[in-house]
């Protein structure tokens, strides 16, 4: 019961740090959840240290990122109480990841100061890029993500991507921790650094603004696959191309639920003069089946350029792929196309209504160092998703909220089309330009600046954002081993 109770204060300061995030935005809450987490952490052994961190987890991903659950239930149609099970045994295991931070910090340093005021944010960050790229990776809910648009760290974002704004976040958290003038003047610093780089350009503009309309079809995702529904998804799709304004015009992630093959040539010839009438090109997205029998998960244009593709290169397990040894979760499921094949790596740019449009599909964007091949040949970064699958939860905002850190990244204008939401277009400062309400169909028109130029982050990727966190945990540690001597 002692150890029970023990736990439920770190995993409600877990929970507590989603407020953190969006549709909610305190950018502070995180930092505070973790400030509070680490003052538990002096002087406390590594196996205690491993399970204030799992309980801190647990409550972290239960909170942030339950939204599995509506796909797999009720979209997936898997029975709930399995869907209620796999959801919970998922962020189980996402839980280890902050459990580790905190056991190996505590394992390379007994001196309290130095490990909440370094290994214990340096040890965070690393896990936090492990769990990046795992098992093909779940980002998600990175703390760094939180800080973005509106906090002072979010300047860090073109320099040190998403995990070095984290270690940063951690870093002002382990020094609001150590209670002293030493830990408020690093706190200091940090922001004042932060808010000064947000006003640096590290991309210029590039020829004239073009115009660009994304489109929001708002299919139902119970009905999209549906047969019966098929000629009522083309036509509505058709109807909102033509009455689109663009030059650029970009439609969602499968939003015409065939194989491009399949469709009619009077269809797709109807969609090419749409787009010619305007003096651009229609993104489209749709499967492609290949003449070997693969498909992808893929984009096609039309219109005044020569048709081009692009394939989905990272795909979600479960949901595009079956890993090995799991059919049996899949078979639970009903997810039409559930086994796509993967794109390859390194695809150029869509040379389209005169831009350089670097494509990546749903949760593509949530790898941002996967998608800075792109650069600086692109001159736009778009991105096509149907989070629809995720209902009316928080996952659509903490998707829109991704795409903001990836605009701040590349240093590029950033176009989103989403079946249901949320559509929207996200300046090179990481701010919404515009965005359209979910679950309305609608055409957003923006006019967008193409750019170039490479951003730190685009030219180096995570590599010195990770340099510095090993530096920071090889010190702590180094300090820890001596002060143990010491004694």
């Amino acid at each position: 019961m002692t150890l029970a109770l023990s736990l439920l204060w770190p995993a409600l300061l877990g929970a507590f740090s989603v407020f953190g995030f969006a549709p909610y935005g305190y950018f502070l809450v995180p930092i505070v959840s973790l400030a509070l987490l680490f003052v538990r952490m002096a002087y406390v052994a590594p196996r205690r240290a491993f399970w204030q961190g799992y309980a801190f987890g647990l409550g972290y991903f239960l909170a942030g990122v339950s939204w599995v659950f509506v796909s797999l239930h009720k979209f997936g149609q898997m029975p709930w109480p399995l869907a209620a099970l796999a959801t919970f045994l998922f962020c189980a295991f996402l839980a280890v990841f902050p459990a580790l931070a905190t056991w190996l910090a505590a394992r390379l340093t007994a001196n309290a100061s130095w490990r909440l005021a370094l290994a214990l944010p340096a040890s965070w960050m690393l896990l936090e890029w492990v769990r990046g790229w795992i098992l093909s990776g779940f980002p998600w809910l990175a703390v760094g993500y939180a800080q973005v648009p509106e906090s002072a760290l979010a300047g860090f974002a073109p320099i040190l991507g998403v995990y070095g704004v984290s270690l940063l976040t951690a870093l002002v958290a382990g020094a609001m921790a150590l209670r002293s003038r030493v830990g408020w003047i690093a706190v200091a610093v940090i922001g004042l650094t932060g808010w000064g780089a947000q006003s640096l350009r590290w991309t210029d503009p590039v020829g004239a603004p073009v115009t660009v309309s994304l489109v929001q079809g708002n299919v139902v995702q119970s009905m999209k696959f549906d047969p019966a529904r098929l000629e009522q998804t083309l036509l509505g799709y058709l109807n909102l191309v033509r009455r689109s304004e663009g030059q650029l015009t970009i439609l969602p992630e499968t939003a015409l639920p065939m194989f491009w093959r399949e469709v009619p040539a009077d269809y797709r010839a109807a969609l090419a003069d749409a787009a010619r009438a305007r003096g651009g090109d229609v993104l489209i997205g749709v499967p492609i089946l290949d003449i070997e029998g693969r498909y992808f998960n893929g984009v096609v244009s039309q219109g005044q350029a020569p048709q081009q593709t692009f394939h989905k290169v990272h795909l979600v397990p479960f949901g595009e792929f079956v890993p090995p040894g799991f059919a049996w979760i899949v078979a639970q499921m009903r997810i039409p196309l559930g086994d796509f094949s993967r794109g390859e790596p390194g695809q150029l740019p869509l040379a389209v209504a005169g831009q350089k449009v670097a494509m990546n599909i749903c949760y593509e964007d949530v790898f941002g160092e996967e998608l800075i091949h792109a650069l600086p040949a692109a001159t736009l970064m778009a991105n096509i998703s149907n989070d629809a699958w995720f209902g009316d939860s928080g996952a659509p905002w903490q998707h829109l909220q991704i795409a903001q850190m990836r605009a701040l990244e590349t240093g590029r204008v950033w176009l989103r089309a989403n079946n249901t939401g949320i559509t929207a277009a996200i300046g090179a400062d990481g701010r919404v330009m515009g965005q359209l309400s979910p679950f309305v169909q609608g055409v957003l028109e923006i006019r967008a600046q193409g750019r170039s130029g490479l951003t730190p982050f685009a030219r180096w990727g995570n590599v010195p954002a990770l340099l510095l966190a090993a530096l920071i945990l090889m010190v702590s540690g180094w300090r820890g081993r001596r002060s143990r001597f010491a004694r």
